[in-house]
């Protein structure tokens, strides 16, 4: 099946119907476009993301299962509890908003590069800017040592990448962001595909058309009126 390539200098070109996405690789639906607010908002309304390395196209996402938080669903280990319970970070969120990108961006282990190149932390930026990107953030002795970030819509949140520099940062990171979440009125968070870091803190698999109509359904609601207010 031939792929779509979408027109860089039209955003609201509609992306084609999620059936055409290719099964192997898992979800591959279109390439080119741009990554302007209105097409990244349009994307994750309809179960969409970006991710390319750097010097390819920008490639267009939609796999199937899909992997989810319920946040009420989230699973917190004894030993994470114990954790939690030390308080050893600060928790913040959105004081470092592009910080917590550029660490997500950091090569890791024996991978040579990264997908967070330098448009998409333009892009992601401007969307920040805009009240709709988002970054939790773990602080040690004023150092940021893990975070997260990504993107609200209605009572969504589509997590992105995360990053640790001590042990459990992340993971730390995550369950606040869920229990806040919670308390705003979420009701999903997007997790994108399946990882066992995730699985293990409650993350499920759902079908491509399950996560789709909870969409539909959540995008279009909004949270609290205190959520992501300074």
């Amino acid at each position: 099946m031939q792929l779509t390539q979408l027109d860089p200098t039209k955003p609201d070109q509609r992306f084609p119907e999620l059936r055409k996405a290719l099964i192997d690789p898992n979800g591959l639906l279109a390439f080119g476009g741009c990554l302007s607010a209105t097409r990244l908002i349009n994307a994750y309304r309809q179960g969409i993301f970006p991710w390319y390395n750097p010097g390819e196209p920008i490639l267009w996402w939609s796999p199937d299962p899909r992997l989810v938080v319920y946040p009420e669903r989230i699973n917190i280990s004894r030993s994470l509890n114990k954790t939690l319970r030390k308080q050893l970070f600060e928790i913040r969120y959105d004081s470092a908003f592009l910080d917590v990108m550029k660490a997500c961006a950091e090569p890791r282990n024996d991978e040579a590069g990264t997908w967070i190149s330098a448009e998409m932390l333009a892009a992601y930026q401007a969307l920040h800017q805009q009240g709709v990107a988002h970054s939790v953030e773990a602080w040690q002795n004023g150092e940021l040592v893990g975070g997260l970030y990504g993107v609200a819509i209605g009572k969504v949140f589509f997590g992105e990448s995360m990053f640790h520099r001590r042990t459990d940062a992340s993971k730390v990171v995550f369950v606040h962001l869920v229990q806040q979440l919670t308390a705003w009125g979420y009701e999903l968070i997007d997790c994108q595909v399946t990882s066992e870091h995730l699985l293990s803190l409650g993350a499920e698999e759902i079908s491509r058309s399950a996560f789709l109509k909870l969409l539909d359904k959540f995008c279009y609601q909004e949270p609290n009126a205190e959520a992501w207010q300074s």
